[in-house]
């Protein structure tokens, strides 16, 4: 109601009315919003010196009941209030016009909804506790809205999202710059916030002013690492030079969402409260502070992980208040932490609805889905005319695209086809499949299971272009000079086809070098004559487009693109889908070749959709990166007489070209990370939001870049085809067929799938951090030598230095000083241990001086480290590395073979002890193991399938996810998150 929802606004803020009106509009949610002050029979004036909350009150009162006279009394209407007058004023002033508090709602109407009365319950105690709150002050006043503006405005304060150093939880934060106008024209750097008092109360998230300090307050970042993480501690220890540092004076923006916490233990709870149950619970994520809640439960969730929320947090409180939501499941249980992984970013994936389902066709091995005959005369028939085939990683389901190449009649001309399944077809805006995609935004891999966008009807099955059956397609064909390959015509449109050969990349390489290869399809026949025929036209065919495609990457390497480095993976699977190894996907040349073609397919289709809509067109930027980002992997190279340029990506792509070291392969991958964690994020955009300046796309050097070629996995290339279909059908001059987003909305539409991608990142990150540490638990360090393994020094800190993993692909500290302020001593044959001694930092290395001597370690050394894992009861597990030796490690023959093996274990030994130990449990209660209510809500994929997450990232351990897709372009090419 109209009412309602302008005393949420006026209460609440601007953000959470945004979230309930956004809710409201949800045609999901079955609600919709009534503005009852402009409907002639339910407005009511504001009688004199009556208040607005009684005003309010009244209005709401009656609306329900002309809504219940429009009914004509065949309904029951409920009021819900808490106001107890407006309960007894109006509880029985008409018949079937129910007035109530929300306790009374609960009791009489979901008595048997336990997770509402609870947190009901919650809420209760928590607004009780706030009215005993102390009102001794403990931090400073924020300043109010309309002084933080026009501070902003003039340059006073600086506004930026604060983002809290997980290592330095309690005292390092900083605030981005975002643009906003300040009075120190110099700054384009972070400002840093110091300790608990300066952030002031603002949480990781929150968009924040921020008032700089007098330049002799200035403090630089601690450069040394810490031993656990949030456990720092504040005191004298070394930084970088001073950097603009400020304190928060206002929020701007809350930014607060579920919390998981973990309760304290029982002697800790006891001694905290023994009568309001008011208790401190810590949260998972090491950035968020703790949190004060009042819960009787405490005791019998000592063993559990909870969402709670944050309700408010006063100045004269010392930590933030909030209430329990629900409880998510026994900690160290696997289905508990990876829902704990989707709430932490807020990933909400039920599964797909009846109502849903029913919207889409049916497909079944009895009755299987045919194309309409309606559809096989609008589209251009490419069935009998076009060799096309698809390449993918080996046991790929969801098959986004296809490939066609021939030399046309005469000779002089070349097609070049891109073909993507048309996923706007069977998904029609505004229907329920479309908005639960655009919801998701996006398919979230993680490291065990995956959940899909789309339906997996649609997604594995009729969307899917599967080797040997008709699909519909929308085609991106080129005549390219068969000379010049410089292109003649383009068109685009919807076709319909049938793709020849499901070919996975291993083969097309071999067959590409020349191997007597198995094709499955030409294995199939029975004549040799044609089995000949038909395997000399795909090699043909596949020699032309790598021809093709080594002309497109030439072009873009002229312009200035990247190619930067991702240690990439790929799982062998069996039939059933299970993981048997997983294998460092050697870089083959038909790789670049599918990730040419789909770059030059977005790039086309972006020019397409930006002149025909130029100011509401979706695309994709990747700005330039900040200079100061560059720093580490300068200093890096420069310790192997290496000079690295970064001016322009051309400067920099011919820099990293240059940069290799003979003797250690390792130099050049390890500089080409630096560089990828160096790059900003790239983005999706409306063009009316952005000058056509912002519009390029640094990492792959073209001025024009889109997402086409995924839609069934990413919802932003939905939009993009029907932003080409409604360019196309302008063209032929036929009225569109809905009225396209306006800019505004596109704009909105393009940060929330933003937002969204970056959810996936971090949850794919957090996944697989989580598998490498339950790997790793339950094996001893000093006998198993899966846990020893040789470690490339990459970065030097204070007290020790950073390194990566090539056998597991993981990074992480390695100290060189303990606690007890002992350093490491190298022994003559290059064992490691501690003593006492002296420490000495340089920038390309770091000097132990012990009693048996001086030792350095310098970057792109290469030592031995033991892998070990530090449990936290409330935090997630962390993986520990030690120094012991000082020399490369020399794995075993059987280690070596296949490389990367110890990933493979790592998910494949997870996952089968987890379904072990449930099995057993289920068998010692004497049932048939069933899937738990969190297995059943959160989990889709019953079988550990990881190739599309594998297919997604480059190295998640090394980069911090960028937005990175294997096989796309984006991630052959520019590891950023192009």
């Amino acid at each position: 109601m109209q009412t309602a929802c302008q005393a949420a606004q006026h209460s609440r803020g601007r953000r959470l009315y945004n979230r309930l009106r956004s809710l409201l509009k949800d045609p999901r949610h079955d609600c919709i919003h009534f503005a009852n002050e402009f409907q002639q029979y339910s407005y009511c004036p504001r009688e004199k010196g009556e208040t607005q909350e009684k005003w309010q009150t009244r209005c709401i009162y009656h609306a329900a009941v002309w809504y219940h006279d429009h009914l004509a009394g065949l309904r029951p209407v409920v009021m819900i209030t808490e106001d107890q007058e407006a309960v007894a004023e109006f509880g029985s002033s008409a018949s079937g016009i129910y007035v109530i508090s929300t306790q009374e709602y609960l009791q009489s109407f979901w008595p048997d909804l336990l997770a509402a009365h609870e947190l009901y319950s919650s809420i209760c105690q928590a607004l009780q506790e706030r009215e005993s709150e102390s009102t001794e002050r403990e931090y400073a006043e924020h300043f109010p809205a309309e002084v933080l503006e026009a501070g902003i405005k003039s340059g006073r304060f600086i506004q930026g999202t604060l983002n809290v150093n997980k290592h330095r939880a309690q005292h390092e934060a900083f605030v981005r710059f975002e643009g906003s106008t300040t009075k120190n024209s110099e700054l384009n750097s972070d400002v840093l916030v110091c300790g608990g008092k300066n952030r002031n109360r603002a949480v990781h998230g929150d968009l924040v002013a921020v008032e700089l300090l007098p330049a002799k307050e200035w403090r630089g970042r601690n450069t040394a690492l810490h031993e656990g993480l949030g456990e720092d501690k504040a005191g004298e220890e070394p930084q970088s030079k001073p950097m603009p540092t400020g304190k928060v004076v206002g929020i701007v923006q809350r930014n607060w969402r579920d919390y998981v916490v973990t309760f304290p233990p029982r002697e800790e709870v006891q001694s905290q409260s023994r009568n309001s149950q008011r208790i401190l619970v810590t949260p998972w994520d090491y950035r968020i502070p703790k949190i004060r809640i009042s819960t009787q439960q405490a005791e019998a969730l000592q063993d559990h992980r909870v969402i709670v929320r944050l309700d408010l947090w006063e100045s004269t409180s010392l930590y933030p208040n909030g209430h329990t939501v629900r409880v998510l499941g026994k900690s160290g249980e696997l289905e508990t932490e990876v829902q704990t992984i989707l709430v932490e970013n807020c990933i909400n994936v039920p599964p797909f609805s009846e109502a849903q389902l029913r919207q889409l066709p049916e497909s079944s091995a009895e009755q299987p889905w045919r194309v309409e005959p309606e559809e096989v005369s609008s589209r251009l028939d490419l069935r009998d005319t076009h060799l096309v085939f698809s390449i993918d990683p080996l046991g790929c389901e969801d098959v986004d695209d296809t490939l066609s190449v021939r030399l046309l009649p005469g000779g002089t001309r070349l097609e070049l086809g891109v073909h993507i399944a048309d996923v706007t077809h069977f998904v029609q805006e505004g229907s329920l499949t479309d908005l639960e995609a655009r919801s998701r935004a996006t398919t979230y891999y993680l490291a065990d299971r995956r959940y899909d966008m789309l339906p997996g009807v649609l997604s594995a099955d009729l969307c899917s272009l599967l080797g040997g059956v008709d699909r519909y397609a929308m085609s991106v064909m080129w005549q390219l000079d068969a000379q010049s390959l410089a292109v003649c015509k383009v068109w685009y449109g919807r076709t319909l086809i049938r793709s020849s050969y499901q070919l996975h990349y291993e083969l097309a390489q071999s067959l590409l070098n020349g191997e007597q290869a198995e094709v499955p399809e030409l294995d199939r026949l029975d004549d040799e004559a044609e089995r000949c025929r038909r395997r000399a036209e795909l090699l043909q065919a596949l020699r032309l487009l790598t021809r093709v495609a080594r002309h497109l990457r030439a072009q873009r390497d002229q312009g200035g693109a990247l190619e930067l480095e991702g240690v990439e993976v790929r799982a062998q699977l069996d039939s059933s889908k299970n993981i048997t190894a997983l294998v460092p996907r050697q870089p083959l040349e038909v790789h670049e070749t599918v990730a040419e073609c789909m770059i030059y397919a977005n790039h086309w289709v972006a020019r397409k959709i930006q002149e025909n809509f130029p100011h509401q067109a979706l695309l994709r930027h990747h700005p330039p990166p900040r200079q100061e980002f560059f720093n580490q992997l300068i200093d890096s190279a420069r310790t192997r007489s290496f000079a690295i340029n970064t001016r322009s990506n051309k400067a920099l792509a011919d820099s990293l070209d240059q940069a290799v070291d003979q003797r250690d392969p390792v130099v050049n991958r390890l500089l080409r990370m630096m560089a990828t964690q160096a790059m900003s994020n790239a983005l999706y955009f409306s063009t009316g939001a952005c000058s056509e300046e912002q519009y390029y796309h640094y990492g792959l050097a073209l001025d024009r870049y889109t997402h086409f070629t995924s839609p069934i996995r990413r919802y932003a290339d939905i939009i993009v085809h029907r932003l080409l279909m409604a360019a196309i059908n302008a063209e032929r001059g036929l009225a569109p067929s809905k009225v396209l987003a306006s800019n505004k909305d596109l704009e909105e539409l393009a940060h929330q799938v933003n937002n969204r991608n970056r959810a996936s990142q971090h949850a794919q990150k957090q996944s697989t951090e989580l598998f490498q540490c339950l790997y790793f638990k339950d094996k001893d360090p000093l006998t198993d030598e899966r846990c020893v393994a040789d470690a490339v020094i990459y970065a030097i800190r204070a007290n020790g230095m950073l390194v990566f993993i090539p056998r597991y692909g993981l990074r992480g500290p390695v100290y060189v000083k303990n606690r007890e302020n002992q350093v490491v001593s190298v022994e003559g044959d290059g064992s490691c241990e501690w003593k006492a001694g002296a420490l000495e930092r340089q920038v390309d290395r770091i000097s132990t001086t012990t009693s048996t001597g001086t030792h350095n370690f310098s970057i792109f050394d290469h030592i031995t480290v033991r892998i070990s894992v530090q449990p936290s009861r409330c935090h997630p597990l962390n993986l520990c590395l030690e120094v012991i030796s000082s020399r490369p490690h020399q794995a075993p023959v059987a280690e070596a073979q296949p490389k990367g093996r110890g990933r493979s274990e790592l998910v494949q030994e997870v996952v089968r002890l987890a379904e072990e130990a449930s099995q057993q449990a289920e068998e010692r209660k004497g049932r048939v193991p069933k899937l738990s209510k969190e297995q059943r809500e959160f989990r889709q994929s019953k079988q550990p399938n990881l190739y599309s997450i594998l297919q997604e990232i480059a190295e998640m351990a090394l980069l911090d996810l960028h937005a990175c897709e294997a096989p796309s372009a984006e991630v052959q090419t520019c590891s950023t998150s192009a």
